[in-house]
């Protein structure tokens, strides 16, 4: 019978081995035993208490007990949302502005800092929750009524207005991911994964599926070492990792830094990338250092379920070349699409549109924004059929490759996320003491550029900044000018920034 519900990896998981590590830090560790009972006694809990198919925050450091948190909610027939201390407060407050949750799930760490909010639900804490009797008649009836349709998380991406939406993704679209992702990369039981990204993006995904899916096992690497790339080598070689998902800029921290002179991951065999660009360089000098190992490029947006597409890097490239984002998962399909809305030929640049079942249900509490992208096939007048629109554009190449060109937009990717510089404006023209602002991205030097027009001091501007955005949206560069200059439609001239931006570059 086909699989409709994503914690079915882990109950056959947990039969097969349940005292093998699952999901470890640097200090602590859960075995799938472990995973399974504590996931049940939280879904016990929310059934007992009457939550259903509503969102559940888990508020909690990035820890392997996050795991089982997540998994508690599903069981509960409720839907993870998970925050972090290290997000601004401003863009917490906006995030439950949105949802509006009736219950927070902490830790001991958190709980001080979560009665700081203003929420009125109900506060849980992890280690007193887990000591809940499971119901297994009751977590029964929850999956009875489950559908594969059915949402498990909410992820919040940046957005336009100022406003985080917030993705929510059903069974369905997880495990096809996960699916295909785990044939394409090869996973099994083996599988040594180094987790990377903050567990309240949907990156992680990568890793915590494909762990309970084959009893494989994930560590979370300490997010200090990424200042230190010999130590996270060591972190690597000491837990016998063999697999990594990284961003790039993960990655080039480690070979910019000429670490391979000095230790290389001596069991590292499998190696994907994705959310930005890998420059050619830094991939070169990772070839070299691991000859034996297979890099596999991926992409696809937050809304279509993580990854949509995947390359298994096969031959050399020259410096000026980017690395193609290759071909579709199963049961997925890019429709690259001209302006008029005709599929661009082969060489032609298109808008990147995707379809099938990786697609996910929209923005959480806002129908408005899930309209403008999740939109009916243009190339469809027969039967409702929707797709989402990236706003990336792509090129099919002499291959029958998927090359990735730029944004349509002002979307940037910047230190692995993705970025709305909308987003950065809004926050700026909320302070007093600024007439106007605009953000600007310079692609060669990977600078996110702020100019702004106000009687706010700069640095005051950036430390208001520090408090408002994500470390990976403060703008390396703040300008304040007497004037902003405006098309003659009255719009700020992004151009003309971008061309004094250049031209300040050259005078030094």
């Amino acid at each position: 019978m086909q699989q409709t519900n994503v914690l079915e990896y882990l109950e056959k998981t947990v039969l097969r081995v349940p005292e093998k590590l699952a999901f470890a830090d640097d200090k602590d560790g859960l075995n799938f035993a472990q995973v399974s009972h504590d996931s049940r006694a939280i879904g016990s809990y929310l059934a007992a208490k009457g939550y259903y198919n509503e969102p559940v925050v888990v508020f909690m450091r990035k820890h392997p007990k996050c795991v089982p948190a997540f998994f508690g909610c599903v069981y509960g027939g409720c839907y993870y949302v998970p925050i972090d201390e290290e997000m601004p407060r401003f863009r917490i407050e906006l995030i439950f502005d949105n949802l509006k949750p009736r219950v927070m799930l902490c830790d001991s760490h958190t709980v001080e800092m979560a009665k700081t909010f203003e929420f009125a639900g109900e506060t849980l804490i992890y280690d007193e929750v887990i000591q809940t009797v499971v119901d297994d008649a009751a977590l029964a009836d929850i999956r009875d009524k489950q559908l594969d349709t059915d949402p498990i998380y909410i992820v919040f991406t940046s957005g336009s207005t100022g406003v985080p939406k917030g993705v929510v993704a059903c069974h369905r679209s997880v495990i096809d991911y996960v699916e295909n992702l785990s044939e394409t990369l090869g996973f099994n039981e083996n599988t040594v994964f180094a987790n990377q990204a903050p567990l309240y993006f949907d990156a992680c995904l990568k890793e915590l599926y494909p762990t309970i899916k084959f009893g494989a096992t994930t560590y979370i690497v300490p997010h200090s070492l990424f200042m230190f790339p010999i130590k996270l080598v060591e972190f690597l070689n000491a837990h016998k990792v063999n697999t990594v998902c990284w961003v790039v800029s993960a990655l080039t921290m480690i070979s910019s830094f000429k670490t391979f002179e000095k230790i290389k991951p001596a069991y590292l065999h499998t190696i994907a990338f994705g959310s930005e660009v890998f420059p050619i360089k830094q991939f070169k000098i990772w070839r070299a250092a691991l000859p034996e190992a297979k890099f596999t490029n991926l992409y696809g947006p937050t809304e279509c379920t993580g990854m949509s597409c995947y390359y298994h890097v096969d031959r050399d490239f020259e410096l000026d070349e980017a690395i193609p984002v290759g071909r579709p998962f199963h049961n997925t399909q890019i429709l690259l699409l001209t302006d008029k809305n005709e599929l661009a030929q082969n060489g032609e640049v298109g808008e990147i549109c995707i379809r099938g079942t990786c697609l996910t249900l929209g923005y959480y509490h806002n129908f408005e924004k899930t309209n403008e992208v999740f939109v009916q096939n243009p190339l469809n007048d027969r039967y409702p059929e929707l797709i989402y629109r990236t706003g990336d554009l792509g090129k099919w190449n002499e291959r029958g490759e998927l090359v990735f060109v730029s944004r349509k937009d002002y979307q940037i990717k910047h230190m692995g996320h993705r970025i709305e510089l909308g987003e950065i404006e809004v926050n700026v023209n909320m302070m007093e003491g600024i007439q106007t602002c605009c953000c600007i991205y310079d692609k060669a030097s990977d600078k996110i550029v702020l100019y702004y027009v106000g009687d706010m001091e700069l640095k005051a501007l950036v430390t208001v900044l520090r408090e408002k955005l994500p470390r990976y949206m403060i703008p390396n560069k703040v300008i304040q000018l007497e004037t902003m200059p405006l098309t003659a439609n009255g719009k700020l001239d992004r151009v003309a920034l971008k061309n004094q931006f250049e031209a300040q570059k050259k005078e030094k």
